[in-house]
């Protein structure tokens, strides 16, 4: 149980003085309570036997009010350190969690899903911040401050009296034992399937249309029930063992208050104790309540804060596939990139993606990459990408392998325009700034002429200040391209990706693209991977892929003249647009 303080020491020790003025201040202030009882045993005493004077009446008084003041101040101080270090602790790990989720690689995520994530950022970082407050401040008072009372009790009342009250205890410890062990079974099972709702809330919400138009909301609404209803009954199994917590500890308290009572006024009366101090006896014995409490929240707390560390530290511990190395070499810019006989298979699959591939890419040049689906493409880019391990062979840039550089030098040449276009929930202007910062509002419209995209900022409500809503929701297929492509624009990359980019746009915005490109990134490397012919017509070298392999490569002339794949399928588009 105690092992989740273990795996939370290098906190505990990088905030050592914050946790040590913290735990020093509250076993003062459990020192200090236990004065007020046995002044009230003393003033019991004296009227008992007509010494209570007016002066010792005025004394006893002023102590309570001192005490009370000394108390206030010294429980501020152990509250703010105790307590706003628990806070510093989840921000801590929240900000670790961010940082490991933006340097994993896509393997991460396709073993992790995004509702189990979000459930490991929020939900168990709560049980691990009530573990570092509200966990130390249980252990503290189910032990010292229970020693103390125990103390005050058998040292200034009398030892026979507190054993005897005591009785209860042992079985107490076995009880919240086992009630302990169960608590952290059913709270690992209950937050993992608070994970899996989470997960399916997320799909439902993106995947809202097609549920819509495939008229599937019942029945959505129904598995959605019945996770909900799961994630109920797993928490209140949870809830109902915690339930038993308090009644079991009240029903050994109130033993421990009749075995104090009887057999304290049997002592009263052989003259072994004073009225008082069995006055200050039950006194303390009510004091007792809370740290014996105090025991089943403890078990309670450090079962969930396990629970939970052990779920966020099984996400820290996953390693990245691609990590920067220990001695990086650097190269002001890209001159020329190099593919020699590259094979790549993704993890965990069958066969090869990319077989044999060698390419040569000088500086400033524009190669178009084609072929059928599922032919390679995306997957040749992600090796500039760095998304998994370097491939087989050779993949150098300058004659310097990739792997020697570090990542953030690689990705800071590339800009990137993915298949999958990703908006943020915020304006068209906060998106197109995205990777490049503040720029002059004259660039911006120079960059939006480029991607054909002017007139269509003018059009919507609030030009460049309108909400694109979750995932650019508010805008056409066409226009989100075109935003993803002037976000890049903006980074003016040494190197520009187009993976498939301007498939949502007609001929003619897609023709006007091209001659942007043409004219302002000249100099400059770029990658057009495209289904329709023409997005590469004009590329200094086109590459024809099919099963993971170049079958044809040359310029557009040259590849007119093979009779092969490209061939066909431009005759074929050019008649399509014909028609059209």
């Amino acid at each position: 149980m105690f092992s989740v303080f273990n795996k939370l020491s290098w906190f505990f020790k990088e905030q050592w003085m914050r946790y040590t003025i913290a735990i020093t201040a509250l076993i003062i202030v459990n020192f200090i309570d236990l004065i007020p009882p046995k002044l009230v045993g003393m003033t019991i005493d004296a009227i008992q036997y007509n010494e209570l004077s007016a002066a010792r009446l005025t004394e006893i008084i002023v102590i309570f009010i001192i005490l009370i003041i000394i108390s206030y101040a010294i429980m501020f101080l152990w509250d703010y350190n105790l307590f706003s270090g628990s806070l510093l602790l989840e921000r801590k790990m929240r900000s670790n969690l961010m940082s490991h989720f933006l340097k994993m690689s896509p393997r991460f995520y396709s073993n992790n899903r995004t509702g189990d994530l979000m459930a490991r950022s929020t939900n168990d970082l709560k049980a691990i911040m009530m573990t570092a407050g509200f966990g130390i401040l249980t252990l503290v008072d189910s032990t010292v401050f229970m020693l103390f009372i125990i103390l005050m009790m058998g040292f200034t009342i009398s030892w026979q009296l507190t054993l005897a009250a005591l009785i209860p205890m042992p079985i107490m410890a076995f009880i919240v034992h086992k009630y302990g062990n169960i608590i952290h079974a059913r709270f690992a099972a209950a937050q993992s399937a608070f994970s899996e709702l989470n997960n399916y809330t997320l799909e439902s919400v993106r995947g809202v249309r097609v549920t819509r138009a495939f008229v599937q909301e019942n029945q959505d609404l129904g598995r959605f029930s019945g996770m909900t209803e799961e994630v109920f009954q797993k928490n209140k199994a949870v809830a109902k063992m915690e339930a038993y917590f308090e009644p079991t500890i009240k029903v050994l308290v109130g033993i421990s208050y009749t075995i104090g009572l009887g057999y304290g006024a049997i002592m009263v009366f052989e003259n072994r104790i004073s009225l008082g101090d069995l006055v200050a006896f039950n006194v303390y014995l009510g004091m007792l309540i809370w740290p014996m409490f105090a025991i089943g929240e403890l078990i309670n707390v450090m079962q969930r804060g396990n629970a939970s560390i052990d779920r966020v530290d099984n996400v820290l511990t996953q390693q990245p596939d691609v990590e920067d190395p220990t001695k990086p070499d650097f190269v002001k810019q890209p001159e020329h990139i190099r593919f020699q006989n590259v094979e790549f298979t993704y993890p965990e699959a069958v066969g090869k993606q990319l077989k044999a591939i060698d390419l040569s890419i000088h500086r400033g040049e524009t190669i178009g990459i084609v072929g059928r689906t599922g032919a390679g493409k995306t997957t040749l880019f992600k090796q500039l990408l760095r998304e998994y391990v370097p491939p087989e062979g050779k993949l150098t840039i300058s004659d310097i392998p990739i792997d020697r550089f570090t990542l953030n030098t690689t990705r800071s040449w590339i800009g990137y325009v993915p298949q999958e276009h990703v908006l943020f929930s915020k304006t068209v202007k906060e998106n197109l700034l995205f990777g490049c910062g503040e720029i002059s509002m004259e660039e911006i419209n120079h960059i939006l002429e480029s991607a054909s995209l002017k007139e269509d900022i003018e059009s919507l409500p609030k030009g460049l200040e309108t909400l694109v809503g979750e995932s650019g929701v508010t805008l056409s297929g066409g226009q989100k391209q075109r935003v993803s492509l002037a976000r890049a624009l903006l980074m003016d990359p040494e190197i520009l990706i187009l993976d498939d980019s301007l498939s949502a746009v007609d001929g003619k915005t897609e023709a006007n693209i091209i001659t942007h490109l043409r004219k302002e990134r000249q100099g400059k490397t770029t990658l057009i991977a495209a289904h329709r012919l023409s997005a590469v017509k004009h590329a200094d070298q086109i590459i024809v892929l099919e099963d993971g392999q170049i079958v044809e490569r040359g310029t557009h002339e040259e590849l007119m003249h093979h009779n092969g794949w490209y061939k066909e399928q431009f005759n074929i588009q050019q008649m399509e647009s014909e028609v059209k």
